[in-house]
């Protein structure tokens, strides 16, 4: 069921009693899982609207609830560099689930293309990145979110990619280059952490120097932190790319993973197959278009990538 942004403002006023709604704007994106408004009071505080469009999103709001109170007092001691949505209160939804309410928190997103090198904010998303690995993992297995191992984690991506080869979309190619590089052990020994699981630039919120929120919990879980790296090494500028993984790697304790970069640049891969696969799924046509377009440019790219290589490797003529 999709809601209006008055309906959902309706829906704030019900969680929070006494809550005095003058202004409500919609936020988010139409068609993801969540119906999402900003509601303004008549003290001019400003307050998010969650509600879940179907049960599985339903399912995965509960469990991203079990997990932000935890996540809410590593932030106050100052484990977490930055805070985290903290619900203010919730109603019942027809047919089930619920809405919940929580104050928007302070900062605007991140713009990776505008990431410069240096101590500033690129170093500062690398620490914050670094904090969610150093929490301990009983806060998700507590909350009962998923919790792998490397090696169960390393099946559980060659999984995807059999799946993905099985819609005949995937350049050859690219599946070759994925097994290559999931059947290298020695790429998968790693320590598992808390992955946030879902970083995106409309989570991270900055106020141009530092991370002052981190949204989107609901894919939480323990597993690899080359997870939360992908979208960074694919799409921030290289100096600040360098930035922060200097940053993340000092804030890190006892960081020994050879292959954290190697693995981070495949899970940016690999999710453009998820997202094949979830077109696939949902029989969205344009979303699987959409899925097919990029692994075709992944693919070209590859190919550009192997030649230079070649062509580097090659012995000068005398």
């Amino acid at each position: 069921m999709t809601r209006s942004p008055l309906a959902l403002a309706a829906l704030a006023t019900v969680a929070i009693p006494g809550l005095d709604a003058r202004d409500v704007r919609p936020a988010g994106s139409p068609g993801t899982d969540f119906d999402v408004a900003v509601v303004t009071d008549a003290e001019r505080k400003r307050w998010a609207v969650r509600a879940p469009v179907h049960a599985a999103a339903g399912a995965a709001l509960e469990a991203e609830l079990a997990l932000l109170g935890a996540l809410a007092h590593h932030a106050d001691t100052g484990a977490l560099p930055f805070d985290v949505p903290r619900v203010a209160g919730s109603v019942p939804l027809e047919g089930g689930g619920r809405a919940v309410v929580h104050p928007v928190l302070r900062g605007s997103e991140v713009r990776l293309e505008s990431l410069t090198g240096g101590p500033g904010l690129a170093a500062a998303i690398g620490r914050s990145v670094a904090a969610i690995h150093e929490l301990p993992t009983s806060i998700v297995e507590d909350a009962g979110l998923a919790s792998y191992d490397a090696q169960s984690y390393r099946e559980r991506r060659l999984s995807e990619v059999d799946e993905a080869a099985r819609t005949g979309k995937v350049p050859g190619t690219l599946l070759r280059r994925w097994e290559e590089r999931l059947e290298n052990v020695a790429w998968w020994r790693f320590r598992p952490t808390v992955v946030h699981g879902d970083l995106t630039a409309s989570h991270v919120l900055t106020d141009g120097h530092l991370v002052t929120g981190v949204l989107g919990w609901g894919e939480a879980k323990v597993a690899d932190p080359a997870d939360d790296l992908a979208w960074l090494l694919v799409a921030a500028p290289s100096d600040a790319v360098e930035s922060i993984m200097e940053a993340y790697q000092l804030r890190r304790t006892e960081l020994k993973d050879p292959h954290l970069t190697d693995r981070a640049l495949l899970a940016g891969e690999l999710a453009l197959a998820r997202w094949l696969l979830f077109g696939v799924r949902t029989k969205q046509d344009d979303v699987v278009a959409d899925a097919e377009e990029m692994l075709a440019e992944l693919e070209a790219h590859v190919a550009e990538e192997q030649a230079s290589e070649v062509e580097q490797d090659e012995p000068l003529e005398e």
